[in-house]
């Protein structure tokens, strides 16, 4: 962080309000740690990649995230775009010690959603936690964002999680229908300061205040679809205790929650808080005291379901009018390009897979929400050839007997560039292009060329070097 900003960061500090039994936050370790630079950490996707490197340091409250010695240009790695792994920020990777110590499993899968989702780091986290008939909701309300969440979790390649770019306040239209909600809300910011330092001028005691509100509202908007002893887990990247520590007081006044203890070591340096009028525990990550950047992170069981018999009336009507229009069943094609139990939809000439468990889910949310990524995109039929959509390459649902070509890395990358490659491949036809056995997209080989079906709005465009 240059002079200037750190002399305005300076400036600031005092003026964030102290945190409950921990006072304010101390100068001279805020400013040395921002001098620093962050560490760069991955997580990778353990449906795509067996990972054993020694070497890299882990990150200690995550099954699947290492640091990285240094920061490469991750645009021009194929393991990258084939899902092989997620860039994120190793503090918010506490989301997954979090769920697996407050959330209960039973004998029925999971419903779980993650309200704000978008970029999609914690919601590939989700879903890597996830059963096969459990059910992610990834939701953005900015649809521009919600288009990059649904391209992220195309690469992490999983049917059982789908996308919707809808406001909180319609999923009060679902009362209890969720077991886990995951809501990491829009805050100052002010703990990603270090990989930001833009965001300091835009912070301010009002800023504070209206993001605070903010987060309450959307707490009170999504909640009433969190099931009686549902969990939620409430997240930011802000260092005031208006966004963090007082709406855990808000949640657990107001929400009919009570608050949850999660275990952490103490050779993790992870700092525990707890709320002034109802003791809720909360967990801050300070980049001073560990490798990572600032986090917040308090988890709540939910005591009592409010009364919701009109919404679930009006649920019951539009599940009635949901549901796949009638179309010819042609499950039997698309078994050779899938390996698990699925259902199909089809919509305008597109063919989706969803888990055949989700057949319900999918008529019931349907007419209710927005929902951008419906399972796995299959692709189109025509006549007696189909035509492979590019969500279906980077599925970990893909059949072995589809046929592959294998790539090297000069090759791949070209690939990614959306250019002609391996034109004297003998064997034509469609062609699952792969990279160290991942997908990465559709050829279809030709006698005398090689068309390359990498979607456009993806490809690299920065020069290979």
């Amino acid at each position: 962080m240059e002079q200037a900003a750190l002399a305005k960061l300076s400036a600031i500090i005092p003026q964030i309000s102290a945190v409950p039994g921990l006072g304010h936050l101390p100068e001279a370790a805020v400013i040395a740690a921002h001098q620093q630079v962050p560490l760069t950490s991955i997580r990778y996707n353990p449906c795509k990649l067996n990972f054993s490197q020694p070497e890299l340091p882990a990150v200690p409250w995550s099954s699947y995230g290492v640091y990285l010695t240094e920061r490469p240009v991750f645009t021009l790695d194929p393991l990258f775009h084939a899902g092989a792994y997620y860039v994120q920020e190793a503090s918010s990777m506490f989301v997954e010690h979090a769920f697996k110590n407050t959330v209960q499993r039973g004998e029925v899968p999971l419903r779980v959603l993650d309200l704000c989702a978008a970029p999609g780091g914690k919601s590939t986290l989700l879903a890597s936690l996830l059963h096969e008939e459990d059910l992610l909701i990834s939701n953005e309300v900015i649809q521009t964002r919600a288009s990059v969440l649904a391209e992220n979790l195309t690469r992490w390649g999983q049917m059982n999680t789908w996308v919707s770019n809808n406001d909180p306040k319609d999923f009060a239209k679902l009362p209890e229908y969720f077991d886990v909600m995951l809501i990491d809300a829009p805050c100052t910011g002010s703990g990603l300061w270090r990989k930001d330092a833009d965001a300091l001028d835009e912070w301010s005691r009002d800023h504070v205040k209206l993001c605070s509100e903010r987060q309450k509202r959307i707490l009170a908007d999504a909640l009433p679809a969190l099931k009686q002893d549902g969990v939620l887990l409430y997240a930011t990247c802000s260092y005031s205790a208006e966004e963090n520590e007082m709406v855990c007081d808000w949640i657990c006044e107001n929400m009919g929650m009570e608050s949850l203890k999660i275990p952490v070591e103490t050779a993790w340096n992870i700092t525990e808080t707890v709320s002034e009028k109802h003791h809720a525990a909360g967990y801050r990550f300070y980049p001073w005291q560990l490798n990572g950047e600032g986090f917040f992170l308090a988890a709540f069981r939910k005591k009592e379901a409010a009364e919701q018999e009109e919404p679930a009336r009006k649920q019951k009507k539009q599940q009635q009018k949901g549901g796949n229009p009638k179309a010819k069943d042609e499950t039997q094609r698309w078994k050779a390009w899938l390996n698990n139990d699925f259902a199909l939809i089809e919509k305008n000439e597109e063919w989706y897979g969803i888990h055949a468990a989700h057949k319900k889910d999918y008529e019931l949310l349907q007419p209710l929400l927005r929902i951008k990524k419906t399972g796995t995109a299959l692709g189109k039929i025509a006549g007696k050839d189909i035509i492979p959509d590019h969500e279906l390459a980077l599925s970990i649902h893909l059949s072995g007997d589809v046929k592959r070509v294998a790539a090297d890395k000069e090759t791949a990358l070209l690939f990614l560039k959306k250019e002609e490659v391996l034109k004297d491949n003998p064997v034509k036809g469609w062609q699952l292009l792969t990279y160290e056995g991942l997908g990465l997209g559709w050829g279809k080989w030709l006698p005398n060329r090689m068309n390359n079906y990498f979607p456009k709005n993806w490809r690299i465009r920065m020069e290979l070097r």
